[in-house]
């Protein structure tokens, strides 16, 4: 089977409707891997299936202006989308100056139509919050901050 441009342009949909980074298919001697860099936009390779595979450390997000961070970061435990709070209408489950212990629900990551509940790892008061309401985080990606 020959990849075809119209098929590995569906792949991309696929792979951006459904928040993946990566997705790779093999046929015979062919394969085929698209991958979402994390700065958006999709890259596509497609050559021989090589003899085994080794898969590739998982980038870092780039962090340009590094700053000095109060507190420990809660990072998330999956890819997924972020909320702040369990439905549109309702109170954030946490804010800036706000004391957590651990174990609270501090937010929601929804990996494939699940709500995943985060509880803090730690007691403290929350410094930072890094990523923004419904905005698609990665594993390990730093959530918040926690003094």
């Amino acid at each position: 089977m020959k990849f075809e441009i119209d098929y590995i342009e569906k792949l991309a949909k696929v792979l951006s409707d459904n928040s993946l980074t990566e997705i790779s298919l093999e046929d015979g001697e062919q394969a085929i891997t698209i991958r979402k860099e994390l700065i958006g936009a999709p890259v596509i390779t497609a050559a021989p299936a090589p003899a085994a595979v080794v898969p590739q450390a998982a980038a870092a997000p780039a962090t340009a202006k590094e700053e000095v961070k109060k507190g420990k970061p809660l990072t998330s435990p999956m890819v997924g989308t972020f909320y702040t709070a369990p439905s549109p209408d309702a109170k954030p489950f946490i804010e800036v100056g706000q004391t957590v212990k651990q174990g609270d629900v501090v937010c929601i990551v929804e990996a494939m139509k699940l709500m995943n509940e985060i509880e803090s790892e730690f007691s403290g008061t929350v410094t930072e919050i890094c990523v923004k309401n419904g905005q698609p985080v990665e594993f390990g990606q730093v959530l918040m901050y926690i003094e």
